[in-house]
């Protein structure tokens, strides 16, 4: 029991770090993990020790995969290649299908792309569309928010995700796989809710200065926007049904070429080089530290270093036998996939940051896992997933996210709370809900 206390103590400490005194959430997991250690009794040898492990065993598997996908974004989003694949989105559904059109656009567009600056891109866009199909603005506002919420919370190679994955040991190849039907499936009851009730809400658009991409003066083309998506992600998806203990593919040199390429580093770094492609003309000054590359370096490096200090409490947790705790104490109980969704959707409405909760969730369901019956390879999968439904919902005003979508169209706090908050709720029960109904059948 007092260990149990001991952890709540901590994770209060870190919430009421970030939340009342605006401390970075690196430096609140961080404290917070050593603090527990010392009130949990280890000694300083196995507090070191945990640090050191937790730090370089998290970032050394995921660290890079957090930098390469977000070098791709930050081209993807400078040079206009995103946009591009946003306007033959909506070309391909058609006008007379604009919600659909908008969801399914932020849903593509926040694979690569952070989800902030992938509302901020298709605002004008949504803005538009809604005065010429005459819809309601708060409804193609709440379609595209949704539509980037999903993939943000469940599909690699969104940090989020990527970390959760890594700290749980899942594939991420499968959880590529499952988060992409999930999410999209997911979206379907968000689709009805934004058509029948977000549609009764009035919104008078506003005019942005600078919300547009109008100073790019030549987009690349569509088959160049998309290669640095698609290619990494297929090769991350076909190194893993590759890797199966029944060998689909069977064991020759090219399933070893296959299983090197399709590592996440690789096939990323690949899409890094294929991103170089994307500029009119392409300049040496954007691979150097004042250049783009230097921008994703200054994007990513709060997310590594987060990351890594969710390792560290993780790892604390550990090794101070909390895992022995909770087996001797849930062992009756059948939580599975229940614990991590409910931690991460408590952890999300409190401080704000679907990253920040996906990753201390992780850290803590961890070392949880054989108590939770979720030990199997499929099935760490699924947990990355329930703790990325659960950090979706409730984007509210502790949010960043939530700010720019209604500081950008002009829409108040409390019909914020009333769409797109509440949408966030539904996405996340209808996320949980698909994820447990696939797994009674696989």
């Amino acid at each position: 029991m007092l260990l149990a206390l001991t952890v709540l103590f901590a994770l209060a400490l870190i919430i009421i770090a970030i939340i009342k005194y605006d401390i970075h959430p690196f430096l609140a997991l961080f404290v917070g993990a050593i603090v527990y250690g010392l009130l949990a009794g280890m000694s300083p040898d196995l507090i070191l020790t945990s640090i050191t492990d937790g730090f370089g065993g998290v970032l050394g598997k995921i660290g890079l995969v957090i930098l390469l996908g977000v070098i791709i974004g930050t081209f993807l989003e400078k040079t206009g290649g995103a946009f591009v694949i946003a306007l033959r989105v909506l070309a391909w559904i058609g006008e007379k299908s604009v919600l659909l059109a908008m969801m399914i656009t932020g849903w593509i567009l926040s694979i690569p792309v952070f989800g902030d600056s992938a509302f901020i891109m298709m605002n004008p866009i949504s803005k538009s569309l809604a005065i010429k199909g005459k819809l309601p603005y708060a409804a193609t506002t709440v379609a595209l928010t949704l539509g980037v919420t999903a993939t943000h919370s469940l599909v690699p190679p969104t940090p989020g995700p990527i970390a959760a994955a890594g700290i749980l040991g899942a594939n991420l190849g499968m959880v590529i796989f499952w988060g992409i039907i999930v999410s999209s499936v997911a979206l379907i009851p968000c689709f009805f809710f934004v058509k029948y009730y977000v549609t009764r809400f009035h919104l008078e658009p506003l005019f942005v200065p600078g919300a547009d991409t109008a100073e790019i003066k030549k987009y690349p083309s569509l088959g160049k926007a998309a290669l640095p998506i698609i290619v990494p992600l297929l090769l991350i998806v076909l190194a893993s049904i590759a890797s199966y203990p029944s060998h689909p593919f069977g064991q020759n040199t090219f399933t070893s070429i296959l299983t090197f390429m399709g590592n996440p580093v690789i096939a990323l770094l690949l899409g890094v080089f294929m991103s170089f492609a994307l500029p009119e003309k392409f300049d040496r000054q954007l691979l150097s530290s004042t250049g783009w590359i230097g921008d994703s370096l200054m994007v990513a490096a709060p997310v590594i270093l987060i990351t890594g200090a969710g390792g560290v409490f993780g790892k604390m947790l550990q090794n101070s036998g909390i895992a022995e705790l909770v087996t001797n104490n849930l062992s009756g109980a059948n939580w599975g996939l229940l614990l991590p969704f409910l931690m991460a959707l408590a952890l999300k409405t409190a401080q704000g940051s679907s990253t920040v909760a996906m990753i201390t969730t992780a850290s803590i369901v961890a070392p949880l896992l054989p108590a939770l019956g979720l030990d199997t390879e499929t099935l760490r999968v699924f947990a990355v997933l329930a703790i990325g439904a659960g950090a979706i919902a409730i984007s509210h005003a502790n949010d960043s996210f939530f700010w720019a979508m209604t500081q950008l169209t002009g829409m108040n706090i409390k019909v914020g709370n009333q769409t797109h908050s509440l949408g966030t709720l539904i996405l996340a029960l209808s996320s949980i809900v698909l994820i447990y109904i696939i797994t009674f059948f696989i």
